[in-house]
């Protein structure tokens, strides 16, 4: 079964008030290259979709282990950048939709998703005391769904459509709610 991580990784940091993804975290690993190493840590094949003036976070995410997709409408929102990273491996059985902005999720819960969707999961996502986090695994029958995302729209509107299919993961795994949105969150979270 080909699983393929698929990090999200061509916002432009307006809140964070610059390249967001480069920030560093405690241990001086930028937040994006944190992400992708722990989905590269349990996902075989990765891909990173940046924005097009995002070339030093791109070489980043290359030596991290991402094969990096420029998406060149991600100004148009995260549905677009879904959608070019779903479509770059549009063969695959499944997907691991993960945020670059949230580098604190662990390697054992993402690869909890992993065996779920192995397994025959058709929708699943990982739940810390019972709050639903990231990332989100989605089978093939969702691939034409992610692919046609335009816009700001993530899969959040599919995730709900198929609210009853939803397969909740219970982790201990606080990192799978935990993002960096701003300089404060960055500054919270390397407490």
């Amino acid at each position: 079964m080909r699983i393929v991580g698929i990090l999200l990784a061509a916002g432009r940091g307006s809140r964070f008030g610059g390249p967001k993804l480069l920030a560093p975290l405690a241990d001086g690993t930028p937040l994006g290259v944190a992400a992708a190493r722990n989905l590269c840590a349990a996902v075989p094949e990765v891909v990173a979709v940046v924005h097009p003036a995002d070339r030093e976070l791109a070489q980043a995410l290359t030596v991290a282990g991402a094969r990096v997709v420029v998406c060149a409408e991600a100004e148009a929102g995260m549905g677009v950048s879904l959608a070019a990273g779903v479509g770059a491996a549009a063969d695959a059985d499944s997907w691991v939709i993960a945020l670059a902005d949230m580098p604190y999720i662990g390697v054992d819960s993402i690869d909890l998703l992993v065996r779920a969707l192995a397994d025959g999961a058709a929708l699943v996502a990982p739940c810390y005391r019972g709050q639903r986090g990231h990332p989100v695994g989605f089978s093939a029958e969702f691939g034409p769904a992610l692919r046609a995302l335009q816009g700001d729209r993530g899969a959040r509107e599919r995730r709900a459509r198929h609210a009853d299919r939803l397969q909740c993961l219970e982790v201990d795994d606080p990192g799978i709610l935990r993002d960096v949105d701003t300089p404060a969150d960055l500054v919270m979270t390397t407490r």
